[in-house]
């Protein structure tokens, strides 16, 4: 996947499609907006990006599109893990809580096998990648 010249330009007209759509774009993938609180500046952010299930969990996934570093939106949740999720036809509040440890390691497997690309972006990257469980309140 080819990354936009302007990621902010693109990721509002996401928004504005996804919004307008009810959801229902991004080629496939499943998409929410994200809005997490700025840990610097202490306003909303929202961000589109895909999402993962399993089972009942929702889980989003902080691959950063394979950089070294984690995006912004994953600093910003650690810092305030109180989100908001949008997803077609809901929105939520929930509470953004990072795997760990077993329960990573199984998530992260099998959320690689569904979608073999987050490999090239844990290999890319050369960190481990987060996965965030999105608990509604």
């Amino acid at each position: 996947m080819t990354m936009p010249d302007d990621m902010r330009a693109h990721n509002r007209q996401l928004i504005a499609d996804f919004r307008a759509d009810e959801g229902r774009s991004m080629a496939g993938r499943p998409l929410l907006l994200l809005t997490t609180t700025g840990r610097r500046t202490g306003q909303e952010r929202t961000t589109p990006m895909m999402y993962a299930r399993s089972g009942d969990r929702l889980f989003v996934i902080a691959s950063n599109s394979g950089a070294k570093r984690d995006p912004h939106w994953y600093l910003n949740l650690v810092a305030d893990p109180d989100v908001t999720v949008e997803m077609t036809g809901v929105k939520f509040e929930a509470k953004a809580v990072p795997l760990s440890g077993d329960d990573y390691a199984e998530e992260w497997s099998g959320i690689k096998a569904t979608y073999p690309f987050f490999e090239e972006h844990e290999q890319r990257a050369g960190r481990p990648i987060p996965v965030v469980s999105l608990i509604r309140q």
